[in-house]
């Protein structure tokens, strides 16, 4: 049975939607997740629905669960890329590059089962804000030599 937003964010936040404790219970709930590929379950969960319903899961029927999950990234990538380019009038792209080497993260990190949760909060959230930085850096750098 497919859940719907409100149940998604609350299974996802422990709290209804909209509820006070929404964006801390989200930050709390991804910083100290036990992987990258768990940090983003929780990370922004209204858009992480959208994106598993509307994009990931028909994408998934279509294609390898690894390729859906990168082009999933990169879609959502390529939505924030068209939406700072709208704000600043001009094109925007940093968001597809940075977002599909993330997915790239995701897919390594459960691979070799990573288990970040036996150190305590603090490290992981270090680790997890790290992650998403190293792999901004990556896409940049990666760019530049285009």
């Amino acid at each position: 049975m497919a859940l719907s937003l409100k149940q998604y964010v609350k299974r996802r936040n422990g709290v209804p939607l909209g509820a006070s404790g929404s964006l801390t219970n989200m930050l709390k709930n991804a910083l100290g997740a036990k992987n990258f590929s768990q940090f983003w379950l929780y990370w922004n969960p209204i858009w992480g629905y959208y994106l598993a319903t509307k994009i990931q899961k028909p994408l998934t029927q279509l294609l390898p669960h690894s390729i859906a999950l990168i082009l999933t990234f990169s879609i959502s990538g390529l939505l924030h890329d068209l939406a700072v380019s709208f704000i600043k009038k001009e094109v925007f792209f940093v968001c597809t590059p940075w977002f599909c080497v993330m997915s790239l993260v995701v897919i390594a990190s459960h691979k070799l089962s990573m288990d970040v949760s036996k150190f305590p909060f603090i490290i992981r959230a270090f680790i997890h804000s790290s992650t998403v930085i190293i792999c901004y850096w990556v896409s940049y750098f990666t760019l530049q030599l285009m």
